[in-house]
């Protein structure tokens, strides 16, 4: 199988990661986490050569669906949004747009996902394939990406180098976090690398020895 490649972009109000993913020598992406702006990331990932093909939510908060309608419009791509995130993606009040920037923000995903669902991507040479992680806490439905064969996770803001997602907005639950890192991301393998929705990148390995929330 191809090599797995991963182009980052910061953008958005709170310096959002979105990643786009692909193998080497393809042509077409997956992309995560459209933070603000669907144009200038729809070009963004037009220069370096690639068409996306799906469009994949961690989570339902402003700072990364802002850009998903745009996105979607230009791209063609579906968005896939965590199921039990359906209200809030629909919501600005739920999804903080308001409170954060005083200017509503929804998306309106086409599929929605769900604890152990197994993605495929398989078109235009794409070959990707991840599993759907529940983990709420930051926010009732939010997800994590699992492409296990390449030892790869997309935490959203789930689990942070160092640090865990902030639980204190609407929907969010301590005891939930702690749970979903305790039963779902404890387990995978310590060179598992782990890609967050803010700050730096890690590994499992990694937080299992140096971040205080990871148990």
């Amino acid at each position: 199988m191809k090599k797995l490649c991963v182009g980052h972009i910061m953008a958005g109000p709170v310096g959002t990661n979105c990643y786009y993913i692909f193998r080497e020598g393809a042509d077409h992406c997956i992309f995560i986490d459209p933070a603000d702006n669907g144009r200038y990331l729809f070009e963004e990932v037009k220069a370096r050569g690639l068409e996306i093909s799906a469009i994949l939510l961690t989570h339902a908060h402003f700072d990364h669906i802002s850009g998903g309608d745009e996105l979607k419009a230009l791209s063609g791509a579906k968005i896939y949004c965590p199921e039990d995130d359906k209200e809030m993606a629909a919501s600005p009040e739920a999804n903080a747009s308001l409170m954060f920037t005083g200017m509503p923000s929804v998306v309106r995903p086409d599929v929605y996902v769900k604890d152990g669902d197994v993605l495929n991507f398989g078109e235009n040479g794409l070959s990707l394939s991840c599993s759907v992680i529940a983990t709420p806490g930051h926010t009732p439905g939010s997800v994590c990406y699992y492409f296990k064969e390449d030892k790869l996770l997309i935490s959203g803001d789930t689990l942070f180098e160092g640090s865990v997602g902030r639980t204190d907005l609407p929907g969010g639950s301590g005891a939930a976090l702690s749970r979903s890192i305790r039963e779902k991301l404890s387990p995978l393998p310590d060179d598992t690398s782990v890609l967050p929705g803010h700050g730096g990148f890690t590994t499992i390995g990694d937080e299992r020895l140096g971040n205080p929330f990871f148990v």
